[in-house]
């Protein structure tokens, strides 16, 4: 319980701080003989901060849950 929490937290601060995540990804790559063309996206996955806010909420109170019940993974 307590490493959904840290993974609850980690995404609502990334959510509030940075608004989402970006990653970039390999669309199209072409080999013309010694030459090697590739094109990459850059995409972003949009995090809403009411969202953010929630998810940093309920890893906060799971972690809470799962220091109080003793679990240790």
């Amino acid at each position: 319980m307590k490493t959904i929490g840290i993974i609850l937290v980690i995404i609502g601060i990334i959510g509030l701080v940075w608004g989402g995540i970006t990653y970039v990804k390999d669309r199209d790559t072409a080999d013309l003989g010694p030459l090697e063309v590739s094109v990459t996206d850059k995409d972003r996955i949009h995090i809403p901060p009411a969202l953010s806010a929630i998810a940093l909420v309920a890893g906060v109170v799971l972690i809470a849950v799962g220091v109080r019940r003793g679990d240790r993974y």
